[in-house]
């Protein structure tokens, strides 16, 4: 219980921890921030971790001078892309041991091959925008790996998503997380964030269970 009020107040405080953080740590702050967003994007159990928000608040710091924008670009966008593939990896080894019983009450080998058809065919689109989308960020490159999609195939969009991720977000808070109004407010300011960012997943539960009751 006191970790998840830690994370919470980590999360909604973002300004204030990395600020004392860059103070302590001073370059071994780059590491951290490594560290953050290789576990949040590379293991299924840790999707609660903080990234859009952590990013902007990056971008935020460099644009102060606290850290170097181009160092800060390369580290996140270097965790990133370690992280899908770490956890492609894992999906990958674990897959076909999850589902190798074929009478499984709950993991049926149909499943597998409905996971490759469907990354066979919204690869692309599921891998770059799920980049935007937390929970869902963490599970897209898992679930590639338990698939099969082609490695080759994942990486490519891996590193375009990456590239996409960490340029939106660290940019965004690079030119407008030191905006007197959002300095002010930045706890408002990451709650909103998160708010956008689950959005598009909200949305996709509401539609789908609209389709489900129409279907009845």
């Amino acid at each position: 219980m006191e970790l998840i009020k830690y994370l919470v107040d980590f999360v909604l405080h973002l300004d204030k921890h990395l600020s004392a953080i860059i103070q302590s740590f001073g370059s071994g702050t780059y590491i951290l921030l490594f560290l953050i967003v290789f576990a949040e994007t590379g293991f299924v159990v840790t999707p609660f971790l903080p990234g859009d928000s952590l990013l902007f608040a990056a971008g935020a710091f460099a644009a102060l001078g606290d850290l170097n924008i181009v160092w800060v670009f390369l580290i996140l966008t270097g965790a990133a892309i370690v992280g899908d593939s770490v956890n492609y990896a894992i999906g990958n080894f674990f897959g076909p041991k999850v589902f190798n019983q074929e009478n499984s009450r709950f993991l049926k080998k149909e499943y597998l091959n409905k996971t490759h058809q469907f990354y066979e065919k919204y690869g692309a689109k599921t891998i770059v925008i799920a980049r935007f989308v937390p929970i869902v960020r963490t599970f897209a490159p898992f679930v590639a790996g338990v698939g099969q999609m082609s490695y080759w195939t994942f990486l490519t969009y891996n590193v375009v998503g990456a590239l996409l991720w960490v340029s939106v977000c660290v940019l965004a808070g690079y030119f407008f997380g030191n905006i007197p109004i959002v300095k002010d407010n930045f706890t408002i300011v990451i709650f909103v964030i998160i708010i956008i960012s689950i959005l598009p997943a909200i949305f996709e539960f509401w539609r789908h269970r609209a389709a489900a009751k129409s279907s009845r």
